[in-house]
């Protein structure tokens, strides 16, 4: 009897020895990102801020990217890109190689940096052609003026359905 006595003791012990352990663990909660309703007689500060919520929320760009930091992340730092988008790769507008960052980011490279950056119009990100153009006018707003609407039509843009 003692010793089962012992045992049970034990085992309450350790119990909560673990329980208390986990109990100091933080506890959070991760919710999917909002979705964002984009309209087409949006203003051009509605889409710059339609884009900016898709930059810190669903694009789950500022997981890599920085923006205006003294260190940039694993890839390049986003502020002022409005005004190094145009004159980044020759023969393309900053619309064009802002586009062409999003849908193919790997055919152009920023030197000092790896490719690894996801096509965002795919999965696992998978944004949609106006959210995309809500992104470049965002982009477009950080350091240049922002000439996108939703009626910009971008080449690598998928056929609507």
């Amino acid at each position: 009897m003692k010793t089962a006595l012992k045992l049970l003791l034990f085992t309450l012990l350790v119990t909560g020895f673990y329980t208390y352990i986990g109990q100091m663990v933080p506890q959070t909660e991760v919710h999917p990102p909002k979705t964002r309703e984009l309209r087409a007689d949006m203003t051009q500060d509605e889409l710059i801020e339609a884009g900016q919520e898709i930059v810190g929320g669903k694009g789950t760009c500022l997981g890599c990217h920085t923006i205006g930091a003294d260190k940039p992340g694993r890839f390049p730092d986003l502020g002022g890109v409005g005004a190094r988008a145009g004159s980044r790769k020759p023969g393309l507008t900053d619309v064009e190689y802002l586009a062409e960052s999003l849908y193919d980011p790997n055919a152009f490279i920023v030197e000092g940096y790896s490719p690894g950056m996801p096509q965002i119009s795919k999965s696992p990100i998978g944004l949609t052609d106006p959210e995309i153009l809500a992104v470049i006018a965002y982009l477009q707003s950080l350091g240049g003026e922002p000439s996108v609407t939703l009626q910009t039509h971008l080449k690598q843009a998928r056929a609507p359905k």
